[in-house]
């Protein structure tokens, strides 16, 4: 029982020294590296554009991409062609 504690905790040692050099490693290898820059999306500056629904199908789209035909309003042509599902 002592011989398989022995090396039970011998491989634990081991992996955690692997592990331990690891992070050491990578740290100077990107130490040595100039920081990545986050991409933003083209429009971060610009406020949350309003919802709406399609009186169709229901899906939710955003205002400016939707079609405004009789009052109402559809995520395309087709469907304002279409009318009102029933």
């Amino acid at each position: 029982m002592g011989k398989i504690l022995f090396w039970a905790i011998v491989i634990i040692g081991g992996l955690l020294a692997a592990r331990i050099l690891a992070r050491y490693s990578e740290r100077n290898r990107l130490a040595g590296q100039e920081p990545r820059q986050v991409k933003r999306p083209q429009d971060a500056g610009k406020t949350a554009e309003s919802m709406v629904r399609c009186t169709h199908c229901g899906i939710h789209l955003p205002r400016s991409e939707a079609v405004l035909s009789n009052g109402r309003i559809w995520c395309s042509q087709e469907h304002a062609k279409l009318g009102e599902r029933q």
